[in-house]
């Protein structure tokens, strides 16, 4: 007997299917968003009509509604949907904004005090390194960006850690998308020699920023793990060259992890 049968012949799966067939039309739809996001951020119709228990037409009407909305896409062949940029901008701002927010930012706060340098926390939105919160030190030589800027992916201690943390094919995929425009002299510029800072990124287990996105600025950044040490965002500090070298930065390190590591707990105990 297959699985499909044996659910047939279940009363207790039929009442859930029925019980979800049953929900609001918004409610449905939100479950096959979480589906999404928690599939990786693609998922095919009948990835989704089978894990949500819906009707392959259903799920399909479901997708083809969210696509006319612009909350997600068609993927490669058009067999698989995708989260949208419009979606992770309600996500990015949602978490921006969330309950943990302000204990986030009370954590950088002490991170600035403690190093007396900028810090910001970020996760990758597309090609863009999207900043969820950022605090400033008291210098008045600084990079004044404010929470929600956004700055290249390529250039970016922040950017290139976060891709270095990818899959390879994921990685890959993203860094063909890139333009790898020169911002100063030191900006890498080729797709072999962006996987090669990759490679050299994930086995170090922090990124750098030497010179690379203006001239005169260096930066570190760590990983923030979620429970399954899954890397999702990154704690970082800028400093102009005049204050701190990168070596000196990389003294750091200590501070910073343990500063990921805090703050990885907010997001858990949401």
């Amino acid at each position: 007997m297959t699985e499909a049968r044996q659910n047939q012949d279940d009363p207790i799966d039929q009442h859930v299917q029925a019980a979800r067939q049953g929900r609001p039309a918004v409610s449905r739809a939100l479950e096959v968003l979480e589906f999404l996001v928690e599939s990786g951020g693609t998922a095919s119709v009948t990835d989704i009509a089978r894990d949500l228990g819906m009707p392959k037409t259903t799920a399909h009407r479901f997708c083809g509604r969210l696509e006319e909305e612009g909350y997600i896409g068609r993927e490669g062949t058009g067999k698989r949907y995708a989260i949208s940029q419009r979606l992770m901008r309600i996500g990015l701002g949602v978490v921006r904004v969330s309950m943990g927010a302000g204990l986030r930012h009370r954590i950088l706060s002490d991170l600035v005090s403690q190093i007396d340098e900028t810090c910001n926390l970020t996760v990758l939105n597309g090609t863009e390194v999207f900043y969820l919160d950022r605090v400033e030190t008291h210098w008045p030589l600084r990079m004044a960006l404010e929470p929600g800027s956004r700055v290249p992916l390529h250039c970016s201690a922040s950017g290139k850690l976060l891709l270095s943390m990818m899959p390879k094919a994921k990685r890959q995929k993203i860094v063909k998308l890139l333009r790898l425009t020169a911002c100063t002299p030191n900006t890498i510029t080729t797709a072999a020699a962006m996987e090669a800072e990759l490679q050299r990124i994930a086995r170090n287990g922090y990124g750098t920023d030497n010179e690379e996105f203006l001239t005169g600025l260096i930066a570190i950044a760590v990983p923030v793990r979620d429970a399954r040490g899954q890397v999702f965002a990154a704690v970082a500090c800028h400093s102009p060259l005049a204050r701190m070298s990168l070596e000196k930065a990389v003294s750091l390190l200590p501070v910073l992890n343990q500063t990921a590591l805090a703050i990885a707990q907010t997001f858990e105990s949401l």
